[in-house]
């Protein structure tokens, strides 16, 4: 039959994919290291390094278990960064009659891989990745014929699917949902743990990234790079979840904290999206130790932590699939203001914003209320282009990968798709902020106030941000009562002029 080459991604590195049952002499993998990956935005410092170091990892695990792996890193020699023009040499050089590869969950690649297959001359076949629990075009045909594809409507038919947390065809206690318990604010920070780390030194791979010229944002301790990068320590992350956090995790996993980035939050996003673990075994595992620790453990923590996956992430990914690429241009408000410069640096007067991007320019994470309710709340309120809030936020985590953060941004926290994902726009005034966090303490701005000098920000933009947006909006079921409200506040015209002054001096806040 001749040799088969077969590609695996950087964000493939799924050990239990069925490639791995059997040796087989005449198979070759590759992986591959590229600035055409590290460039096609500029990325997170950190998010570069985790991605090779798991993919070094992964390919010396397959190598232990008597696989050949061809691993080619950034500076290799004939390396062209450039994933057709490699695969073109490497088929060439290796005398390659026969080429495999996953079905990539990027847009991109899947077409780059598509194209290149066209003008193969040797056969090619395309593998499911084994990851997901639905396929690309489960969520199309699940809510074909309806302009709002529901996320609790999807969720309801996994757990269903997958009986999970059910008891027959009912959900167990007889409550699908438990989103009202989840939304309560950090009171007592001695209930805290310290995450579970790897801290291991990264200064070889950093020296390679100079030398290549990477371009990157953020900073990194080229000692303390501590996010887990190996199935290994994936699963001991998961681990020390269900034993150390989850019983409070639905109880603040909307809650923020200036003391602590990380909160009860699991950091299994990043072994998640490179695919080191599979999102029905950590499902399983966090209702298999639910089962065993029901004195300790309520639903309300596991439910809410079993939605963001077997719901919220497979509805994701559906939605990316089933509207690429349109969804990548979508614009509903007409959005066009640029990034605030403070974006890049965290340098602003407003300490949620500061906390927030301080947080992720350190750690290359945020969960998922800062990320909803901070920044993509206020460059929703402030009118930015959509493109520039993508760019920001593909860049500058360590989980982000488009098929996740395209439809969470551009749908849930820009409402660009006009509702598709969500029923109405995810805007607050500071009172939220407040509600659900320590950031408005000693602030330069006052949260209670709409305008003046020290007003902050967030109050006259919230109510600019409907004003302006009163055709698109004002019919929308979920927000009528907002507009109730603006009409009848007498200080209109001041909360506007507010607005335009803070908008005009967007990078001065």
């Amino acid at each position: 039959m001749g040799k088969t080459l077969r590609l695996i991604l950087g964000d493939q590195l799924n050990q239990q994919h069925s490639w791995f049952e059997k040796t087989d002499s005449d198979i070759l993998y590759l992986m591959m290291e590229m600035k055409q990956e590290t460039g096609y935005v500029k990325h997170h410092v950190q998010k570069v390094v985790g991605f090779f170091l798991a993919m070094r990892n992964f390919s010396e695990e397959l190598q232990k278990m008597g696989h050949q792996v061809l691993y080619w890193n950034l500076d290799q020699e004939n390396n062209s960064q450039n994933l057709s023009d490699n695969l073109s040499f490497i088929i060439e050089k290796h005398q390659i009659s026969h080429f495999e590869y996953q079905l990539p969950d990027e847009y991109r690649l899947d077409i780059q891989l598509s194209d290149f297959c066209e003008n193969l001359k040797i056969s090619f076949k395309k593998y499911d990745s084994e990851h997901f629990l639905t396929e690309r075009t489960f969520l199309a045909e699940f809510f074909k014929g309806k302009k709002t594809y529901l996320m609790e409507t999807f969720y309801r038919e996994m757990r269903k699917k997958y009986n999970i947390l059910m008891d027959g065809k009912e959900p167990l206690t007889g409550k699908w949902n438990y989103d009202q318990e989840n939304r309560n604010k950090l009171k007592d920070p001695l209930l805290l743990k310290r995450p579970k780390v790897f801290p291991k030194n990264v200064s070889s791979i950093l020296k390679m990234l100079e030398k290549m010229e990477v371009e990157t944002i953020g900073s990194i301790e080229e000692s303390k790079f501590d996010w887990p990068v190996s199935r290994e320590e994936s699963l001991e992350v998961l681990d020390y979840f269900c034993e150390q956090l989850l019983k409070r995790f639905g109880e603040y996993q909307d809650a923020m904290y200036s003391g602590d980035e990380f909160l009860f939050h699991s950091r299994l996003s990043f072994s998640l999206n490179t695919k080191m673990l599979s999102p029905l075994e950590v499902v399983s595992e966090v209702e298999r130790y639910f089962e065993s620790h029901q004195d300790s453990v309520s639903i309300a923590q596991v439910e809410g932590f079993i939605r963001q996956i077997l719901g919220w992430r497979e509805y994701m990914r559906g939605i990316y699939w089933a509207k690429m690429p349109d969804f990548a241009t979508m614009n509903y408000f007409g959005h066009d203001r640029k990034l605030p410069d403070f974006f890049w640096t965290g340098k602003t007067k407003m300490n949620c914003l500061k906390h927030s991007i301080g947080q992720s320019l350190k750690t290359s994470y945020a969960h998922h209320i800062q990320r909803l309710m901070v920044t993509g709340n206020f460059a929703l309120l402030a009118g930015i282009d959509p493109y520039e809030v993508d760019q920001w936020y593909l860049g500058i985590y360590i989980d982000s990968i488009e098929w996740v953060e395209i439809t969470n941004t551009r749908g849930m926290s820009q409402f660009a798709d006009g509702g598709i994902v969500g029923t109405k726009p995810y805007v607050s005034s500071a009172n939220y902020i407040d509600k659900m966090s320590d950031y408005c303490q000693g602030c330069h701005y006052d949260k209670k106030l709409k305008v003046g000098e020290k007003a902050c920000p967030f109050n006259s933009l919230y109510w600019h941000f409907y004003n302006r947006n009163t055709d698109l909006l004002s019919k929308n079921p979920r927000i009528g009562m907002m507009y109730r409200t603006w009409e009848k506040m007498k200080d209109k015209s001041a909360i506007l002029d507010q607005a335009e002054f803070n908008l005009e001096r967007l990078n001065e806040l």
